[in-house]
């Protein structure tokens, strides 16, 4: 595998620990994909099958308000999104919109089926780290909103 994005994948919360045979076969199953600005990596309500690494570019969460589309985050170089589709097994919750080109790897679910038929405990791991990632996310979730309940609170 390419040692560029190994050490993309060894860097980030979801792949570590994972042994470097792991993610080579992660790699190996997965698609690199290119998405132009202003293109969508995927929209809200989707069927999710997959997560994807961002590689280059950047890409912005969008979420449908009452008064249009909210941007409710910014990725870079080295984070994922859509992990939570593998998690849950619902359609996406959000768009994920190319701000500028991006190049990023689709780890589909079928090539995290696959990890568990072929290593059990390297399947395990990925799902530990995923479930960790999401409980980050959610913690970091909840004391956004504690934030704006205050200023909303102040200004009553």
């Amino acid at each position: 595998m390419e040692s560029k994005r190994l050490q993309l994948l060894q860097g980030m919360p979801i792949f570590g620990a994972l042994k470097e045979s792991t993610l080579d076969y992660l790699c190996e199953q997965s698609v690199v994909v290119a998405v132009a600005a202003g293109e969508s990596f995927f929209r809200e309500g989707d069927a999710a099958q997959s997560l994807f690494v961002l590689e280059e570019g950047t890409a912005i969460v969008e979420k449908a308000s009452q008064d249009g589309q909210r941007i409710l985050h910014r990725f870079g170089p080295g984070d994922c999104f859509g992990e939570m589709a593998l998690v849950d097994m619902n359609p996406r919750s959000a768009s994920v919109v190319a701000e500028t080109s991006c190049l990023a790897l689709e780890v589909h679910n079928m090539s995290l089926f696959g990890l568990y038929e072929r290593d059990l405990e390297q399947f395990t791991m990925i799902q530990m780290n995923l479930m960790r990632e999401v409980s980050r996310r959610l913690r970091h979730l909840d004391q956004q909103l504690a934030e704006m309940q205050a200023q909303i609170d102040l200004v009553r």
